[in-house]
């Protein structure tokens, strides 16, 4: 399965275009200012627990998160924080990689 990179959450489309292709057993992970979709409460919970419900792992950068001033705990709720290791872990594990940007 493929690994999907997205490193913005609001500025672009590329979050929602991610989510509409990606399939069923593949993983997005959010880095850069992508982790801001991944705190609880934002206007985009809905569509990343939607995501989840249809069989995408959700994964985002810890240390891109704590960068930006927001703990671990503060990640909604199924979605994996990993730290770098975990990155090149999730690569490794995956056929390949498509970033959005």
């Amino acid at each position: 399965m493929l690994l999907h990179t997205v490193n913005k959450s609001f500025e672009r489309n590329s979050l929602d275009a991610c989510l509409r292709l990606a399939k069923a057993g593949s993983t997005v992970l959010l880095i850069e200012d992508g982790v801001y979709a991944a705190v609880q409460g934002t206007c985009l919970e809905g569509k990343l627990k939607q995501a989840m419900d249809t069989g995408i792992n959700l994964c985002v950068l810890a240390p891109d998160l704590l960068a930006r001033g927001f703990a671990t705990d503060k990640v909604i709720a199924g979605i994996n924080a990993v730290d770098y290791a975990g990155f090149v872990q999730l690569a490794a594990d995956h056929s390949s990689v498509q970033s959005w940007l």
